[in-house]
């Protein structure tokens, strides 16, 4: 018995370590909730309109307070030639405060004003929420998918090595042409091409997720997902219709907006109405003059109202316009969005019946059937080929419709959160 050299044992060692090392990074399963949770608390997207939401919490209590009040003092003396504080009536140190009072209701109506933005921001945060989980299940069922492909590229190459068997069996025997062997190892290749293709695929999906996931490197590698199971969605596109209007966080943040603009109105409307300054003064004189005393209000009259104020309310009654008629062209976009995912769902399931319970054990077994008539010289070559192509298409096509059917589900529980079940 040939015992291995030192060198050959060394290599093996290393081989093996490095398989070891390997192991945990393609080796252990992914969860897709453990990556939405890192993606909700990560997402640069997330973290950003959450920050929006924070800052302007700090508004309100600047639109609801008092204008800054204003201090004066000064000294007012009578003629050039000498300081005659004291000795002239006229000569005086003069110190006045004074505040501006807005009209009535227009602290308040500023106030509602940097509210309804606010709430106008947590609803986007809650939209980029759900499109942020969205977007990690696609990547998810992506990622799932390419390993899917490698693994049945994989069982398609042990096949065509059968079918290389058979044809070299029947070529040393005189029975079979070398042109049949040629054929097997071509598109055997052919496939440890694709295989490699796909493998490439999936470090570009790794750094779209890891940038999903909100991670400094890009290249950290992603472990392989875990098998996914056939979602139930049984609600019916009206319902989803129905649901996405009533709580779609986009619709609900251009409500909000509505809302605002509303307010936006009032105020522009208020600004008809002057504000008022009240002014205390206080004259020091000195000597035998005694010390003086003013109260007074001056008001701003808005003698430009043709070419301002009017101006601002019919600006704030065009920008709620516009709002308003955003709203119903979100609201058809909405429902065409819905209409082209649902419509891909109930594709999906249809062509994945069709792959599982007639294509695919068909063309198996037609497979099956000609390798062995092959074997036996009633059948080319060509034909157990081309049958193992079909066979190998239909099962990619039928994963590609299963995750292409997820993916939907996905996308309709981003846009109507409540049909799905999944609130971000």
């Amino acid at each position: 018995m040939l015992m291995p050299s030192r060198h050959s044992l060394l290599v093996w060692i290393m081989m093996t370590g490095l398989l070891l090392l390997a192991m945990p990074l393609y080796g252990e399963d992914l969860t897709m909730d453990s990556l939405i949770r890192e993606a909700l608390q990560n997402n640069h997207d997330v973290l950003m309109a959450e920050s929006k939401v924070y800052t302007s919490t700090f508004r309100t209590p600047q639109a609801s307070t008092l204008p800054d009040p204003m201090v004066m003092f000064g000294y007012q003396n009578e003629g050039w030639d000498r300081y005659s504080y004291g000795q002239m009536s006229g000569a005086q140190w003069m110190f006045s405060v004074s505040q501006m009072f807005p009209f009535p209701g227009k602290l308040e109506l500023k106030e509602q004003m940097t509210i309804k933005d606010t709430e106008v921001l947590q609803s986007v945060v809650r939209s980029v929420r759900l499109k942020t989980v969205a977007k990690v299940k696609e990547l998810y069922y992506d990622l799932f998918l390419t390993y899917k492909n490698i693994g049945l590229i994989q069982d398609k190459i042990t096949l065509f090595s059968r079918i290389e068997d058979a044809a070299l069996s029947r070529y040393s025997s005189g029975m079979g042409l070398q042109v049949d062997v040629l054929m097997a190892q071509t598109e055997k290749y052919m496939l440890i091409e694709k295989q490699e293709m796909e493998r490439q695929k999936i470090h570009a999906i790794e750094g779209m997720l890891n940038s999903t996931l909100g991670r400094q490197e890009i290249n950290t590698p992603i472990a392989r997902p875990r098998n996914i199971n056939y979602s139930t969605y049984p609600w019916s596109m009206d319902e989803v219709i129905k649901t996405a209007i009533e709580t779609s966080p986009d619709i609900m943040s251009k409500t909000k907006e509505t809302e605002a603009a509303k307010v936006k109105v009032a105020m522009a409307q208020r600004e008809y109405y002057p504000d008022i300054n009240v002014n205390a003064s206080v004259a020091k004189r000195g000597g035998e003059f005694k010390d003086m005393w003013s109260l007074t209000a001056t008001v701003n009259v808005p003698i430009f109202y043709k070419t301002k104020q009017r101006m601002a309310v019919s600006e704030a009654n065009s920008a709620l316009s516009e709002v308003q008629h955003d709203i119903d062209a979100l609201k058809a976009m909405i429902a065409s969005t819905i209409r082209e995912n649902y419509s891909m769902l109930k594709t999906a399931e249809k062509l994945i019946q069709l792959y599982k319970n007639a294509l695919i054990p068909r063309t198996y077994q037609d497979f099956e059937l000609a390798l062995n008539g092959y074997v036996t010289g009633k059948i080319e070559a060509m034909t157990v080929v081309t049958r193992l192509k079909a066979l190998l298409d239909y099962d990619i096509l039928y994963w590609r419709q299963f995750v292409e059917r997820e993916k939907a589900i996905a996308r309709l529980e981003a846009i109507a959160p409540s049909a799905g079940g999944q609130d971000g």
